[in-house]
């Protein structure tokens, strides 16, 4: 790329070339409160009365001074170790210098960028995935390889990954497992097969939507055998605190602190730290809920199936439908009766959907009681 231009056209000076050529993640937009929230795969109901009540009594004093985060790698350890009520826990054990803590996903993943992206540099991912991916690679300068979902299925493109990885050693490859908005799978066994063979490439693995039947890399992770290897997880999806931004990036010890190096030290703030220690140790509030979810998900399944309604659903708390009318007028009919859902025109593969959230069964009745009205299908 070139050179930036000194100024911008309204005089005031000119940011690096990346920056003016990036066009921004759009985030979610406002006045979403009040409403059925199944366009950003939220936890739809919010987080366990444990959390509020430890939110509520938060002092005073704990608010005028700076965050501490003492004791919160630990339990994010005991929580991935848990064994309790069928849970696989973990092979191989970790310890608090594998964890790192950020302000939400979202700064786990621009960090990793910051710390491992390079201009003229590789990422390596698939399409469509998860969008922040892009201008993150973007304002490092780094070359996108974006490899397209196969089918109508939209399954994992592994030989074609496989083949990239070894022939082109990317910097870093990006995998949403499940993927975010198609819900493919990949087996954990195939991403450790991945990194093995690419060890001058960081795998990093987006889990957020793992509980949602996932495939979670975490319980075969060997870090000492694959440092390479880097898994981000999140309790906005299941816990419920997305408003208060807390995720994780856990892997060796030596990767988490380069990506730990490009993040302030007071990122994260005590409210997110506070309801993060209580949501960490309330693990049966986000099994409840999860099952909830995945109980609606089968009722919507089949209301699916009963219609004729092309849709998509595999991992994730999410799924794709292709209305019949066009998308944007289902999606606005939708709206003015209370319910929202995404629009994913644009979207390779997929232009044409709406991804919908799945929250609870009573929600999910709600959808498709509206749905069926507006596409004059029978509720």
């Amino acid at each position: 790329m070139g050179s930036s231009p000194s100024r911008m056209s309204s005089g005031a000076p000119a940011p690096r070339v990346e920056v003016e050529c990036l066009k921004a993640y759009s985030a979610p937009l406002e006045g979403r409160r009040g409403l059925l929230r199944l366009d950003f795969n939220e936890n739809t109901i919010g987080p366990s009365p444990r959390v509020l009540e430890a939110l509520r009594a938060i002092a005073a004093d704990q608010i005028a001074v700076y965050p501490e985060y003492d004791g919160l790698r630990e339990a994010v350890v005991a929580n991935l170790s848990n064994r309790d009520q069928g849970r696989p826990g973990l092979t191989q054990p970790l310890s608090p210098s594998q964890i790192g803590l950020f302000n939400g996903v979202d700064a786990a993943i621009h960090a990793i960028f910051h710390a491992y992206g390079d201009r003229g540099a590789r990422l390596l991912t698939t399409s469509p995935t998860f969008g922040y991916y892009t201008p993150c690679a973007q304002m490092q300068g780094m070359e996108i390889l974006a490899i397209p979902y196969e089918g109508s299925d939209f399954c994992f493109p592994l030989e074609v990954i496989r083949k990239r990885v070894l022939e082109q050693k990317p910097r870093l490859l990006l995998l949403c497992n499940p993927n975010n908005p198609t819900g493919t799978r990949l087996a954990p066994e195939q991403i450790q097969q991945l990194a093995i063979a690419a060890p001058e490439t960081l795998v990093v693995v987006d889990e957020l939507y793992e509980a949602f039947t996932g495939d979670s890399v975490m319980p075969l992770a060997d870090f000492t055998a694959t440092p390479n290897l880097l898994v981000l997880r999140s309790l906005a999806k299941t816990a419920g605190l997305a408003g208060l931004r807390m995720g994780f990036a856990i892997g060796s010890a030596d990767v988490i602190d380069r990506v730990s190096r490009v993040t302030g030290p007071y990122d994260i703030n005590s409210f997110a730290v506070t309801a993060a220690f209580v949501a960490l140790d309330d693990q049966a509030y986000v099994d409840a809920y999860v099952a909830d979810v995945l109980k609606a998900r089968d009722w919507l399944r089949s209301r699916l199936d009963d219609s004729g309604v092309r849709y998509h659903l595999d991992g994730g708390n999410y799924l794709l439908i292709w209305p019949q009318q066009q998308p944007a007028e289902v999606e606005a009919a939708l709206r003015k009766r209370g319910i929202l859902v995404r629009l994913m025109t644009g979207k390779p593969l997929i232009d044409g959907s709406l991804r919908v959230s799945i929250g609870t069964t009573r929600q999910m009745q709600q959808f498709w009681q509206a749905f069926a009205t507006v596409e004059s299908l029978a509720a």
